[in-house]
């Protein structure tokens, strides 16, 4: 069953970086802008975990906070709490309060993650275990055909898709540099749609292999070899329509 996650802010960014946050793991998200229509959903969804910021209309964090601890049925809900002061008293207040852990804003999703990790243990597990799922399937992007690796873009490049595959090709890049591996092949044919998402991931994975010394190779299909050519990072590497193509290339 999945986690079911409320966030309570009236920063639609704050709410969206929460959300994305956890958008790969198995969790349900809600969201509310104030602590009013917060617990409002909290009686409705019953949620695993609220973040909840402290200053908002309507009704503030605290006074929502109040409200949870006087519900039986919600009082034991565990509540990162979200505060844009860091100071000792403001602190020492949220932790009165009996909070699980709080955060101080500005900060990024794998922040939030790794508290969330610290207060729930089985969400930990679920984190860790979709996680090295992800891993395996990135890891299956790649391969090895003798003194060359090959990586085939999946075939729907989405942003958040796009952004984990630039840091699966960071580490394979380091691992190739210490094994003295400079050939790469970037097979792009069996992308269904080039997206500008899809052209940014392609753009950034390149750089990325010209930084580090890579002799690279295309495969793509005619038309998307034709948009390529507007690229300057991709204008001058050499494009081929077949995998065995690019191979005898090198």
């Amino acid at each position: 069953m999945a986690y079911k996650i409320l966030t309570v802010d009236d920063s639609r960014t704050i709410r969206t970086i929460v959300k994305n946050a956890f958008k790969s793991y198995d969790c349900e998200l809600f969201e509310a802008e104030n602590g009013r229509d917060g617990l409002l959903l909290a009686a409705k969804v019953h949620p695993d975990l609220i973040i909840l910021d402290i200053t908002m209309p309507v009704m503030t964090g605290i006074e929502m906070l109040g409200k949870l601890m006087a519900d039986d049925t919600l009082k034991n809900t565990s509540v990162i709490m979200l505060t844009a002061e860091s100071g000792r008293d403001n602190v020492m207040n949220i932790v009165k309060m009996g909070v699980k852990d709080y955060m101080v804003k500005p900060f990024k999703g794998e922040q939030l993650i790794e508290r969330v990790q610290l207060i729930l243990p089985e969400l930990k597990q679920r984190i860790d275990a979709s996680a090295g799922a992800d891993e395996e399937t990135h890891d299956a992007l790649f391969s090895v055909d003798g003194d060359l690796v090959i990586l085939a873009l999946p075939t729907k490049i989405t942003r958040n898709v796009g952004e984990a595959l630039v840091e699966q090709v960071k580490a394979k890049v380091r691992q190739m540099t210490a094994g003295g591996t400079r050939k790469l092949v970037i097979d792009l044919s069996g992308v269904a749609n080039l997206s500008m998402t899809a052209v940014q991931a392609l753009l950034a994975v390149v750089n990325l292999c010209v930084r580090a010394k890579l002799t690279l190779r295309l495969v793509a299909t005619e038309g998307q070899a034709a948009s390529l050519k507007g690229f300057k990072e991709t204008s001058t590497i050499a494009t081929q329509h077949s995998l065995a193509e690019a191979k005898m290339a090198f």
